[in-house]
């Protein structure tokens, strides 16, 4: 296999496989049935809001901008039903009253798009939504919310606290308003500073700020005015983004550069981001993600993401077992963005999984070592072979001499620990790749052709 580098900056790597693998299932499984023989004491909840009130030029989320004819409310009216149908199932599956097989939530997360589009009043019936239909007590679990400038509101956000809320994500991107406009984000920096202090005015334990490098005419100078109003806010954590010109986006359609030349600038600006940081009391956590040293952890205690269940409401959400992955379909272009919310809106029954892709046992390895080795404190070995019977060099002997020869692998790591060196989180995107498996990469391909 050879050693020559890819390009380092491809697509984001976070869960795998990646939603463009999903395909409609033809057996429709239901719901009681997937999670019959699951582990549900540490499940993840989280709550999908597809609206925002502009698309960012960067963004290939599954959002649309503005919710014309109460589409606001009666998409909570399906978010309503589908909670019901997924308790239910639950239940049904060995929820409530039966002992260690009980349904219990370690950590909850309303996502989108922007939570924060939904008004005070549709922020309370979402919160109710995941207490009293799931039975997810927020006030008892980490509970991390995104918001823009825009929408962090005091009313917003005092609703947000008082229901619990432990981290307020706020995506800035930059604090450059020439910057910001190239990234057709159009924002004034008054706003976002106003929007901060909001923030830290309803008191909310941790404050999360986005900030985008390699956005067209930025430069390190200007790279590090955005680094330093952020680090201003003593923001207890920070995450730096790299930004991808891809397909159906408002950046691609116009024709944005992606060449190496690019490449090369975002790969320089974020070492600078890091070793900032670094220099400021921040600890790395993994390639995007940096938490000042003396705040507090979010994550549950008793929650892993390789391992645990993940229940997502919401037709952007995906959910998944340790056979199974599910969501609703996936697009990113606006039209079909828009018909796959009409129809998650009038949907009745929610009862099964219609979308997902299943995980066998190669998947799991593949999953299980990716969603590890891209953390900066790496993955005890003792882990891996205890769940899968093997070692990570065993199962993946290619991929992992190839790290190994790039110098993205750290070699003094202590013994019995597989560690990225600073360099290979550095190319974390080109990383997580290598790990897909042929047949991921064929259904991701075939989708990109659509």
């Amino acid at each position: 296999m050879s050693t020559a580098p890819p390009r380092p900056y491809q697509s984001y790597v976070y869960a795998y496989p990646h939603k463009t693998a999903y395909r409609e299932l033809g057996d429709r499984p239901a719901l009681r049935d997937l999670w019959a023989d699951e582990p549900k004491s540490a499940l993840s909840l989280y709550l999908h809001i597809p609206f925002c009130e502009v698309r960012c030029g960067f963004c290939n989320l599954f959002t649309r901008i503005g919710a014309p004819d109460e589409l606001t409310g009666r998409y909570l009216d399906a978010l309503d039903r589908q909670a019901t149908a997924v308790r239910d199932a639950l239940d049904a599956a060995g929820g409530v009253g039966s002992g260690d097989s009980e349904a219990r939530f370690a950590a909850a997360a309303f996502g989108g798009g922007t939570p924060t589009f939904l008004d005070p009043g549709e922020l309370e019936r979402l919160c109710d939504i995941a207490e009293k239909r799931m039975g997810a007590d927020l006030r008892a679990l980490p509970l991390s919310v995104e918001a823009s400038p825009a929408t962090a509101t005091p009313d917003r956000l005092a609703v947000l606290a008082a229901r619990g809320t432990t981290r307020l994500s706020l995506g800035v991107q930059s604090f450059v308003d020439s910057e910001a406009r190239a990234a057709v984000r159009p924002q004034r920096r008054a706003d976002v500073e106003a929007a901060l202090a909001a923030v830290r005015d309803a008191g909310i334990p941790v404050l999360n700020i986005d900030l985008i490098y390699g956005i067209e005419g930025q430069s390190a100078a200007t790279w590090r005015t955005s680094l330093d109003a952020a680090l201003a806010w003593r923001p207890e954590e920070l995450y730096l983004y790299p930004l991808y010109v891809r397909p159906l986006t408002g950046l691609g359609r116009i024709g944005a550069d992606a060449d190496a030349a690019w490449d090369t600038q975002r790969l320089r600006l974020y070492r600078q981001g890091r070793d900032h940081l670094l220099a400021h009391g921040y600890e790395q956590v993994s390639m995007r993600m940096f938490r000042r040293a003396d705040a507090p952890r979010q994550a549950a205690d008793d929650y892993a993401c390789q391992t645990d269940g993940m229940i997502g409401l919401g037709c952007g959400a995906r959910s998944y077992t340790s056979a199974l992955h599910y969501s609703f379909d996936y697009a990113v272009d606006m039209r079909e963005i828009r018909k796959i919310i009409d129809d998650y809106t009038a949907t009745e029954d929610f009862s099964r999984a219609v979308t997902g892709r299943y995980v066998d046992a190669d998947e799991a390895r593949r999953r299980h070592l990716l969603q590890s080795l891209l953390q900066a404190e790496g993955m005890p070995l003792a882990g891996y072979a205890a769940r899968f019977g093997a070692a990570p060099a065993d199962d993946f002997p290619a991929e992992l001499s190839r790290f190994a020869a790039l110098g993205w692998l750290d070699e003094s790591a202590p013994k019995g620990l597989l560690r990225l060196s600073p360099e290979g989180l550095a190319h974390s995107d080109a990383l997580g790749p290598d790990l897909f498996s042929p047949a991921v990469r064929a259904a991701m391909a075939a989708y990109e052709l659509k």
